[in-house]
């Protein structure tokens, strides 16, 4: 592909991330280029997108119903799943699973909720606060 072949189509990550591809110069040497992507690859990253904003939103209405905890919630828009978040907390992954109970994230400690705030990058009080 020539460099000025390089596709560079709109897509909802253009702003997060570039690709690098191999394209020949004007010399017809092989360079290195900067893609923001195809429309095939767009409409799969949008389609993702989509469906994160989806989950995230049924996770929020969940903690609003009193069906979750805001654990559950702020996993989804940190798109973290149990082994991840298990990871950055040090909790079991049962442990992550019984806090999703609302009734058992309320008589959490500080420190048990001070774990999640880091992992979730917002503060402890941001977390207890948290009704969806």
């Amino acid at each position: 592909m020539k460099e000025e072949d390089l596709p560079q189509d709109k897509s909802a990550l253009e702003k997060m991330t570039r690709e690098i591809c191999y394209v020949k110069n004007s010399d017809g040497k092989y360079t290195t280029g900067l893609s923001t992507g195809w429309d095939v690859k767009k409409d799969a990253l949008d389609n993702a997108w989509e469906d994160i904003q989806e989950r995230t939103e049924a996770a929020r209405i969940a903690v609003k119903n009193g069906e979750k905890s805001p654990v559950f919630y702020f996993m989804e828009l940190r798109i973290m799943d149990f082994q991840v978040l298990s990871g950055y907390t040090g909790f079991w992954k049962f442990t992550i699973k019984r806090h999703l109970k609302p009734n058992v994230f309320q008589s959490l400690s500080d420190e048990k909720l001070k774990r999640y705030a880091k992992a979730f990058d917002v503060s402890v009080e941001e977390l207890k606060k948290f009704k969806g």
